[in-house]
């Protein structure tokens, strides 16, 4: 076993023991990315994109296939890939001394080519409720860009180590991974929307892909050797044993939208107080018994609380039937939304600072000497809103600029969101298995990095074009 992986301890000590970076470099990071996809809108070409598209069966979304020339639609993609993903991945590498130059750069950049284009007269646009549909859909698929890319990027030298997940106090780019994903779910989730709660046979059922994707995660690391950040989750546990527990939780225990904000408080709050009674030092002792919760009681654990996760998730469920739905399933105007996105996004992000300035930093694991207040690790969950936030708040500003057009890469991505994710964890374990990802050069790492988002678009763009949807629940 040992022949598949002989590096594994070595990195394991290169993702271990961080201390992050800012979260000025973190926001600007953030912002970048999300700038990049409104220059994409703004930059139309006809010629790719003319008779190309089609409304979708599925009245649910408004996703689009293409249904013509498949040719012109992967070039598309490309095209996509070139304006969207391969300048996030410079300045997450080679561009990362000059973060704040970077987001200045693009900034003004889509500045300019607004003023370009704007021809005397204002581009702005009320949208309706697809206009709404499309900026969510926006901004789930940039957070699952950046998160796929950092997975393997992590892995090179090239990537700074200040990027990735801290073993505790600080921020950086990787921490917001798990977080982002149940923000992302919590805010158009069934529960959100008005939908009655399923069963418990429904709520297995449709989390089923996750526990098989789990079971599949946890028997080809061990059978490979493959590295594993163990106090991440536990020995067995991983990222997608905790998505769908928290999934079947929240369908279990039905709790009306308008009370998910305060159980999810009273979560977060809660659990933070089991920290301070001792469940902190048991939580980040090294010792392990041989009971499968001693096992794996980082990730058990972290479904109630660890101010994340659950109680993050019922937060989520209020802020999505507060700003998106009105009764039952009717969705918001355009303006009063944008509105209170932009709101929210500066109170989250005015809790997050004056909880790292004045209580104590950011934190996504407690440290054994912890003798703090309880509010501690909620400055973790409102940073992680401030982010998320602030992701759709820009992408909500497309009525501001010109084209307004999604991307044939955020419709495909959209789509299979779940696929994509699986195929960027498959892909990060070949490229592991089969290079030695400590000893490549810089220019080596960037063209694996520049290959392995390609063949990610590529991929799920057929699968896009041949109407394929990677869900059955």
């Amino acid at each position: 076993m040992e022949s598949f992986n002989p590096n594994k301890h070595l990195k394991e000590q290169f993702v271990s023991n961080l201390t992050g970076s800012s979260i000025l470099e973190i926001f600007s990071l953030i912002t970048t990315l999300s700038v990049l996809i409104l220059i994409r809108h703004c930059i139309e070409f006809n010629c790719l994109t003319s008779g190309r598209v089609k409304k979708d069966d599925n009245a649910n979304d408004n996703a689009t296939v293409s249904n013509n020339n498949f040719g012109a639609y992967m070039v598309a993609l490309i095209v996509d890939c070139f304006f969207i993903v391969v300048p996030y991945i410079l300045c997450m590498t080679v561009l990362a001394e000059w973060t704040y130059g970077s987001t200045m750069l693009v900034f003004l950049l889509l500045l300019f080519i607004v003023s370009f284009k704007r021809n005397g007269s204002s581009f702005l646009q009320e949208g309706g409720v697809d206009s709404i549909r499309g900026n969510i859909s926006s901004y789930r698929v940039a957070m699952m860009l950046g998160t796929c890319i950092s997975i393997l990027a992590v892995d090179f030298k090239i990537f700074p180590r200040r990027y990735a997940k801290t073993e505790t106090f600080g921020t950086s780019l990787m921490d917001l991974g798990v977080g982002s994903f149940v923000v992302a779910n919590s805010l158009v989730s069934r529960q959100a929307r008005g939908i009655s709660n399923m069963t418990l046979r429904n709520a297995l059922y449709s989390t089923s892909p996750l526990i098989i994707l789990g079971i599949a995660r946890l028997i080809s690391t061990s059978s490979v050797n493959y590295q594993v950040h163990v106090g991440e989750y536990g020995v067995h546990w991983n990222f997608f044993f905790t998505l769908a527990a928290v999934a079947i939780l929240t369908s279990i225990i039905n709790v009306p939208p308008n009370y998910c904000g305060f159980l999810g408080s009273f979560i977060l709050i809660g659990y933070q107080t089991l920290l301070l009674c001792g469940l902190n030092d048991y939580l980040l002792s090294e010792n392990r018994g041989t009971d499968i919760i001693s096992q794996n009681k980082e990730g058990i654990f972290s479904i109630f609380g660890k101010d994340r996760y659950w109680g993050m998730y019922l937060v989520g469920v209020r802020v999505g039937s507060y700003l998106f739905f009105g009764h039952k399933t009717d969705v918001r105007t355009k303006t009063w939304t944008r509105t209170r996105v932009w709101a929210l996004c500066l109170l989250f992000w005015s809790i997050s600072l004056l909880l790292d300035w004045q209580v104590e930093r950011v934190s996504r694991r407690m440290e054994n000497n912890f003798e703090i207040s309880l509010q501690c690790n909620l400055a973790y969950v409102s940073l992680v809103w401030a982010i998320s936030l602030q992701v759709l708040a820009i992408l909500m500003l497309s009525d501001y600029v010109p084209g307004r057009k999604t991307s044939a890469l955020e419709e495909a991505i959209d789509r299979n969101l779940l696929a994509y994710f699986l195929l960027a964890n498959v892909l990060t374990g070949l490229v592991n298995l089969s290079v030695d990802t400590l000893s490549v050069s810089s220019i080596a790492a960037l063209a694996i990095l520049f290959a392995y988002a390609l063949v990610l678009s590529l991929a799920v763009g057929c699968a896009s074009f041949m109407g394929i949807k990677f869900k059955f629940w």
